[in-house]
């Protein structure tokens, strides 16, 4: 989240998909006239992962170019090379996704790991989070992580909730056995609804958006249509932030060539989806239609997913045929930049 570099993640403990919010539509001349036909949306656990009119799932491909576009691109973009953090084989780079019942038994939540304590601007517990929840960073061997962005991610079916965690331990009694969960930031999300966190909230991510939203996920992308924008990370980012992110960068980061929290990026329909196929050709064209947020500071060009061995053939064509961040463009900001 505040770090600058991206964390191993892990498969599965309990359910886990393979695989904030905004104000209730679109302003007008945005991203809502550029698609006459909504979209199906982006299901996990059964539920919608916001309404087709939030800023996730709406389409910018014909949302013109912003003036700081080059920019932006030339000083943290061009020359790295597009890279799935998601994995096959490898112990398991992504982030997971917990999917929990309506009847999840409820854990306390307690703040401030490691000096990192973002408790002022979090939701408070009790958590629908499970004991043995997957945790960025971990495996099956070794669950609990000692170090990374150890993010917690959580749906919960029926009420259709989310909630994320930053930083996340497992509290644990004499006996071993796990009573709570302690974390440096907690958001809530009802997935059905696209309010907003407060202005200069963080979230799970430095942003203030939600983490879920913006994942690859292999079955969405096996299915040749991705209907929602995706995460990405840059090294560094301006101490501001567009709709919908609600959170600053870091403080004194006052240059225009850095990017606000929540700017889109995208490939123009210019380029050559052709040379791809398969998945990889449809994360492409996600690329071009949806776009990427900037969610979070972190490696350049690092478009987060959740770990599946299927990845293998996308990941071995964008190595293959690298695709240059310089190819980006950064689209105009659907309302102000706000300045911290």
């Amino acid at each position: 989240m505040r770090r600058t570099t991206l964390a191993l993640a892990l498969l599965p403990l309990s359910l886990v998909l393979p695989v904030t919010a905004a104000p209730a539509s679109v302003p007008a001349g945005g991203a809502a006239d550029d698609a006459k036909a909504a979209p199906r949306v982006h299901r996990i656990g059964g539920c919608e992962v916001f309404p087709a009119d939030n800023p996730w799932n709406q389409r910018i491909d014909k949302r013109p170019e912003w003036k700081w576009s080059d920019a932006i691109v030339g000083k943290q973009l061009a020359g790295h090379d597009l890279h799935l953090d998601l994995g096959t084989t490898e112990e398991y780079y992504g982030i997971p996704v917990n999917v929990v019942p309506q009847d999840q038994p409820l854990l306390p939540l307690q703040f401030g790991v490691d000096g990192e304590d973002y408790g002022d601007e979090s939701d408070r517990g009790p958590v629908f989070v499970p004991a043995d929840a997957a945790i960025e960073g971990g495996s099956r061997s070794e669950p609990d992580p000692g170090d990374g962005d150890r993010h917690v991610l959580a749906v919960r079916s029926g009420t259709c909730e989310l909630i994320e965690l930053y930083a996340a331990e497992r509290v644990r009694d004499a006996s071993g056995q796990v009573v709570a969960w302690r974390a440096a930031a907690a958001a809530r999300w009802d997935l059905s609804s696209n309010k907003l966190r407060p202005a200069r909230w963080t979230s799970a991510d430095a942003a203030g958006l939600p983490i879920t939203p913006g994942l690859l996920s292999y079955e969405e992308a096996a299915s040749g249509r991705i209907t929602h924008a995706l995460r990405f990370t840059m090294p560094s980012a301006r101490s501001a932030y567009t709709w919908p992110a609600r959170h600053c960068g870091p403080s004194g980061n006052t240059a225009r060539d850095l990017p606000a929290y929540g700017l889109r990026f995208r490939l123009p329909r210019s380029f050559p989806a052709h040379r791809y196929t398969g998945v990889a050709r449809t994360i492409v064209k996600a690329m071009k239609k949806y776009g990427l947020v900037y969610a979070d500071q972190g490696s350049a060009m690092y478009v987060t997913g959740t770990a599946d061995p299927r990845w293998e053939d996308a990941l071995d064509q964008f190595r293959a045929k690298p695709l240059d961040g310089k190819a980006l463009q950064v689209v105009k900001p659907w309302r102000k930049v706000v300045s911290c």
